[in-house]
């Protein structure tokens, strides 16, 4: 018996790294999935590993439109929603005078504007009770040279939950925050931020770290295994960091 047996559950940016590992734990423990993706090479190919009885949208979630014809296939193949991770978001890394407008507005879509309007358009759909669960970071609540942009929308993200915490929990839907720190995922690889930051940031996060080492998303899918199951029915407005002990450096 599965921890969401009977449940569907919607991962944004479920075609790689993090996203992708959730997306397999919640088909493990019994769960109906879609994830959605805008590569669609990545999308198919995390279709195939998932298997036939889940569903794989391609959507770009800057585009409302999108998230509304998403939202229309969900309601037609399933129904209901009972978990929704919101995961989908790109970084761009560089110091603070190299940051443009276009770079700006390109984050802001997609890691804020994208997370917060799949949250509205999905309140039809979600269940009472049901579980919402964001995507943070360690950078939200800590200062990492050459990512101020970064920063600066995962810092909005992680005050959007604690407001939605508050603003759903009458509605029997809790929502929680996973702080999650450095972890090996093509996140930053496929950034388009220069070589030479990625490596010094790389030295400077398994430094830091207590680990010693990147996370692997499989380590953070538990985390949002739990958030999204019954166990977690007394978690409400938690920001649990999935780490390795980044934050206890935090002064």
């Amino acid at each position: 018996m599965g921890l969401l047996d009977g449940k569907v559950a919607l991962v944004t940016g479920g075609n790689s790294g993090i996203g992708l590992a959730t997306a397999k734990e919640f088909h493990a423990n019994g769960a109906k999935v879609v994830i959605t993706g805008r590569d669609p090479a990545t999308l198919a190919e995390a279709a195939r590993e998932l298997g036939a009885e889940d569903l794989a949208v391609r959507v770009d979630l800057t585009q409302l439109s999108d998230i509304d014809s998403l939202m229309a296939r969900i309601r037609a193949t399933y129904g209901k929603l009972d978990v929704l991770f919101v995961n989908a978001g790109i970084y761009k890394g560089a110091a603070l005078e190299a940051v443009d407008e276009a770079a700006f507005d390109e984050m802001l879509s997609s890691n804020l504007k994208g997370a917060y309007f799949t949250v509205q358009r999905a309140l039809p759909l979600l269940s009472r009770p049901a579980s919402i669960i964001f995507n943070g970071s360690v950078n939200a609540l800590t200062g990492i040279a050459n990512s101020s942009l970064y920063t600066a929308n995962k810092g909005a993200v992680h005050a959007l939950a604690r407001a939605l915490a508050a603003e759903l929990i009458g509605r029997g839907i809790r929502v929680n925050t996973i702080t999650i720190g450095p972890t090996a995922t093509h996140l930053l690889t496929r950034s388009g931020t220069s070589p030479e930051i990625l490596k010094a940031q790389d030295v400077a996060r398994v430094g830091r770290s207590p680990v010693k080492r990147l996370g692997r998303p499989e380590e953070v899918a538990k985390v949002a295994l739990f958030l999204a199951s019954d166990d977690a029915s007394f978690v409400v407005g938690s920001e649990i960091a999935a780490d390795g002990g980044w934050l206890l450096n935090t002064v």
